[in-house]
């Protein structure tokens, strides 16, 4: 009996042990695949060449991912948040303290912040997909995906500004998160970082100046 109790620690440390290397494998796996597609494009690319530069394989990418669709949104999601931890966007730091926040013209500062450093992450991966979602389906399914995310993501910045009595007089929700949504878009960014040249700083800057703008009533906005 002894010998049991003795024993059991161990096992839990293996079972943590086991636990973690998965996540580190799934954390190469993802990283390659990231990799291979900004490299040579999303159909160029294989779930063996995957395997090759994650050094596993390719029955383990197949065991994780099932399929390179899959591999592409998990890629795109750690990208987003920017780790691999199980918690959604919209309960990140960030935006907690965002929700926190009484001043308008701050809650747009913070979320453009926030946006920025998300946008720093994802825009590259984001690229690949738009610019193949004519000819590939899984493409365009996954851009939908990540359409419909941001689009849920604004409706809480809307509702969060609507809560401040903040929002212009005679604009809904439901307008001020679409004008959010068009003027903070991804390909608005992939344009301005690369076509015009702008740093992500001041994407971000210009960004919060056109959302404060657009969506808040004169009285609440700042100078500048």
């Amino acid at each position: 009996m002894g010998d049991v109790v003795k024993d059991e620690p161990s096992r839990v440390k293996d079972k943590l042990s086991r636990a973690e290397k998965t996540r580190l494998t799934r954390r190469r796996i993802i990283a390659a695949a990231a990799d291979l597609f900004l490299d040579q494009g999303y159909g160029a690319t294989t779930l063996d060449q995957v395997a090759a530069r994650a050094g596993v394989a390719v029955q383990t990418v197949y065991f994780h991912f099932g399929n390179k669709a899959t591999l592409l949104k998990e890629a795109l999601d750690v990208a987003a948040v920017g780790d691999d931890e199980p918690v959604a966007l919209l309960d990140r730091p960030w935006l907690e303290e965002m929700a926190a926040e009484p001043d308008p013209v701050r809650v747009i500062e913070l979320w453009t912040a926030g946006g920025r450093e998300i946008m720093e992450r994802v825009a590259p991966l984001l690229a690949v997909v738009r610019g193949t979602v004519g000819t590939d389906p899984d493409l365009a399914a996954q851009w939908d995906v990540n359409e419909a995310q941001r689009r849920t993501a604004f409706r809480a910045l809307a509702g969060l500004l609507a809560d401040r009595a903040a929002l212009r007089p005679g604009l809904t929700v439901e307008d001020a998160a679409d004008l959010a949504f068009l003027i903070t878009s991804a390909e608005n960014y992939i344009v301005a970082t690369g076509p015009l040249g702008w740093s992500p700083e001041r994407w971000q800057h210009t960004t919060a100046t056109l959302l404060t703008q657009a969506l808040l009533d004169g009285t609440d906005e700042s100078a500048g």
